[in-house]
């Protein structure tokens, strides 16, 4: 049987409107991955720990090429074992996974204190305006603890330096950075290409964020 509002006690009521307005903003919050907005730098008064966590058939050194590069600017870097992609994620029409739905798959799985990033050789993609399959480099939800790296787009010779150049950069958004006008810096928007070859370091601004944040940057 229905009841009016007027029959339900008042407790009850508010009850239920705080349910609602909490999970109407957790959907408001989670609606957008890729959203660059300028939001507070910040200092973490913690130093949260990394986790590395590479999807099956990663390759192994490009895992230990990635690690030992981290490990030399910042001291909590923890590796787990390949664990299988998600069926859910993936997207028969042209072969790829879905960027969005394996941020959120390892942000279920990261503990407070701690940052994921996903590693994987096959190709990614998410929605970007009117391209529903738009193939990406890496992904990360801001604010969140997760983010992902695919490899499946790196070329050339120095395809491993680029490995990194794109972990430091998806990182560096979970660390509280938007993207960086500074065409040389780590945290460039990339828009679509390849710019990995002119970026050279974070720019001073940038720099200083990572720096509060416990990363050893000179």
């Amino acid at each position: 049987m229905y009841k009016k509002i007027s029959e339900i006690p008042s407790v009850v009521v508010c009850c239920l409107l705080l349910i609602c307005t909490i999970s109407c903003n957790y959907k408001q919050e989670n609606y957008d991955l890729t959203r660059t907005r300028e939001f507070p730098y910040f200092a973490h008064t913690k130093k949260l720990t990394i986790v590395l966590q590479p999807f099956a058939n990663f390759t192994q050194a490009d895992l230990v090429f990635v690690t030992t590069q981290l490990r030399k600017i910042y001291p909590k870097i923890r590796v787990k074992k390949a664990i299988n992609l998600p069926l859910a994620a993936y997207t028969s029409a042209r072969k790829r996974y879905r960027a969005d739905s394996l941020v959120n798959f390892l942000d279920r799985k990261t503990e407070e204190g701690f940052v994921s990033v996903g590693l994987t050789r096959k190709d990614i993609s998410y929605t970007k305006g009117k391209a529903k399959d738009f193939g990406i480099m890496g992904l990360y939800i801001s604010p969140g603890n997760a983010c992902l790296v695919s490899t499946f787009r790196l070329k050339g010779a120095n395809r491993k330096e680029k490995l990194f150049k794109v972990v430091i950069h998806e990182l560096g958004h979970t660390q509280g950075l938007p993207h960086c006008p500074v065409q040389t810096c780590f945290m460039r928007d990339a828009e679509g290409k390849d710019s990995l070859n002119e970026e050279h370091a974070f720019c001073p601004k940038c720099k200083q964020v990572m720096k509060n944040a416990g990363w050893k940057l000179n």
